[in-house]
């Protein structure tokens, strides 16, 4: 396979932000297909990057030529299009969270195995160069034994960066399924799985208090245990008005980890000892400028086809992750805590 081409199947912003500029840098890509609902919008899009543009998913699955394929779509649509996509012998990114239920991601896990296909889903946290070395640092055993962890991800919420605003399917219930939690809960169940290891416990406190004519959650904390049982907290809000927080700090015996909670450094180790290591790299990606940092999901994505390798974020990953979100609607549902075993 000498180029990789792809579609793009959604225009809205995590594709403008994220999947195109970073398809397009790709020297082994060829954006071959974009489609959106909005005819315009699309057009506008394939007129930037070279393609045909297209209003029905469905003409671009059905092109020979197209290898892999982008889902960035409201989340009740990733799974049926995402099936009909690898049924349709394409590679699939997938947008987050994979899916509305368990059921769902299954069929979808099913789907790319039976048609020997790649299916990735777009967590991009794994990828940013303080969780990475975060993980080094723990499963070296600098810290010694981890006892518990806090981490957050809340902004002021999606009509500040939607493409369409406070009309955004981002409040539409039937088409979003959840809010914050799967907006960015998700995001951080995936995280604190790759670097705690699996959890069996969750319990939730799910709040829609700061949006108007919204079903959807748009306040939540979580509390999670690990098998080892390490405890902590997860948070998502769309209720912080002032501006973001993508923090993540994990307390252990020797020491203490502070990732991307401080505006400088991108990690912060503090030991007993009164040891403090501050470490610049590169910075956690936000939505703020298009292209200004390079997420690395769309790029391993193409490795992975190119060489034939599995992704770090599988369909099986993606599940896990989202088990803990579900777990924590059914929490806050029940008023119990829910176990994963």
């Amino acid at each position: 396979m000498s180029t990789l081409k792809v579609g793009v199947i959604g225009c809205g912003s995590i594709s403008y932000y994220r999947h195109l500029p970073e398809y397009h840098a790709n020297k082994e890509v060829e954006i071959a297909a974009v489609c959106d609902i909005d005819a315009e919008r699309a057009e506008k899009v394939a007129t930037q990057y070279g393609a045909k543009a297209f209003s029905d998913y469905k003409e671009v699955l059905n092109l020979a030529e197209i290898d892999a394929v982008s889902v960035c779509l409201p989340n009740y649509l990733h799974a049926p299009i995402s099936i009909e996509a690898l049924n349709a012998g394409k590679h699939v990114l997938c947008e987050k969270p994979m899916a509305t239920s368990k059921e769902e991601a299954e069929a979808m896990i099913r789907a790319a195995k039976t048609n020997g296909k790649t299916l990735m889903i777009a967590h991009n946290q794994r990828f940013v160069a303080s969780h990475q070395t975060a993980k080094e640092i723990i499963d070296s055993g600098k810290l010694g034994k981890i006892y518990s962890f806090k981490t957050t991800f809340g902004h002021p919420g999606p009509e500040e960066w939607s493409a369409d605003g406070a009309d955004s399917w981002f409040f539409n219930k039937k088409q979003a399924f959840i809010g914050a939690m799967g907006d960015l809960g998700v995001h951080k169940s995936d995280l604190m799985r790759y670097l705690l290891g699996e959890f069996t416990e969750v319990g939730a406190f799910i709040e829609t208090s700061a949006k108007n004519n919204t079903e959807v959650d748009d306040n939540a904390i979580c509390i999670l245990r690990t098998k080892s049982g390490i405890i902590g907290t997860l948070t998502a809000s769309w209720a912080y008005v002032t501006g973001g927080d993508n923090s993540t700090i994990i307390y252990g015996e020797k020491g203490n980890l502070r990732l991307e909670a401080d505006p400088e450094y991108s990690l912060i180790e503090e030991y007993q000892d009164g040891k403090v290591i501050q470490h610049k790299l590169d910075k956690i990606q936000t939505n703020e400028e298009a292209g200004q940092t390079n997420s690395h999901v769309i790029d391993h994505f193409v490795d992975c086809i190119l060489e034939n390798k599995e992704p770090l974020i599988t369909g099986e990953e993606g599940l896990k992750s989202l088990k803990i979100i579900l777990a924590a609607i059914e929490s806050q549902k029940t008023k119990k805590i829910i176990s994963l075993d």
